[in-house]
């Protein structure tokens, strides 16, 4: 058997077809943003484009996909490219390894995509990121916070205007509501309650005022949930197919 034969199984060769000629971007390569890129290479997506500009420190091996010892201080984008390469050697990949913003995010986006997945931790190109895509017409799947959070089975998947009980989800809403934005994209959320202690106030981090504690399982599953939106939606899949 063929890497890509028992996804046809389940999907069908026509199915198949539809991945392999579309094009995804992912802009954030961390804990949520490794797991998403790694399985919509897997289900056989044929091109994508992958963008972060941050090194692996040993602080993210307890969960994210491409940090191992021997990864620390290496690029996420690159160590990530290398990852994809292996599992496709066909794949058509484009590595931005930058952090993306403003007219950058723009031009990035002049690319033809079917889908964005936002893994972004920063609010501002979060907000910029979701709003020039809308704008453009592709379609967006966003990830909420995962930190702080134990329990996967609170997960959800919904439009972002029915988001609650979410701190990033609150700010998010309130600050693409300025911009006209109110609905439109799917986002990916728990609203597990996250305890004040696991939270840690930081200094001099770049893009980062606070750390929250992280257990390995849960930015995966955030992932695998937004590569899921991401599938059946080039699938043409409702919630209730397979």
């Amino acid at each position: 058997m063929t890497w890509r034969d028992r996804t046809e199984l389940l999907i069908g060769k026509e199915k198949l077809e539809k991945l392999a000629s579309a094009s995804v971007l992912v802009v954030g390569l961390g804990g949520v943003g490794s797991y998403a890129a790694e399985m919509i290479c897997r289900a056989g997506v044929g091109k994508m484009t992958i963008a972060d500009g941050d090194k692996i420190t040993e602080s993210n091996i307890n969960r994210q996909l491409h940090a191992l010892n021997s990864s620390v201080g290496k690029y996420k984008a690159e160590i990530m490219a290398e990852r994809l390469l292996d599992i496709n050697p066909g794949l058509e990949l484009v590595i931005v390894n930058e952090f993306i913003r403003d007219e950058r995010m723009i031009q990035i986006l002049e690319r033809r995509y079917d889908y964005v997945v936002d893994a972004i931790d920063t609010l501002s190109p979060k907000v910029f990121l979701i709003y020039h895509s809308l704008q453009k017409g592709i379609p967006v799947v966003s990830s909420m916070g995962s930190g702080g959070k134990v329990d996967t089975t609170l997960i959800k998947i919904t439009d972002i205007s029915g988001t609650y009980n979410c701190k990033l989800a609150r700010i998010l809403r309130k600050r693409l509501h300025k911009l006209g934005v109110s609905e439109g994209f799917t986002a990916v959320f728990s609203p597990e309650e996250v305890p004040e202690e696991s939270i840690e106030l930081t200094e001099g981090e770049e893009n980062k005022a606070s750390n929250v504690g992280t257990i390995s399982y849960m930015p995966a599953a955030f992932g695998c949930a937004c590569a899921s939106v991401v599938i059946k939606a080039l699938l043409g899949l409702d919630r209730n197919d397979h």
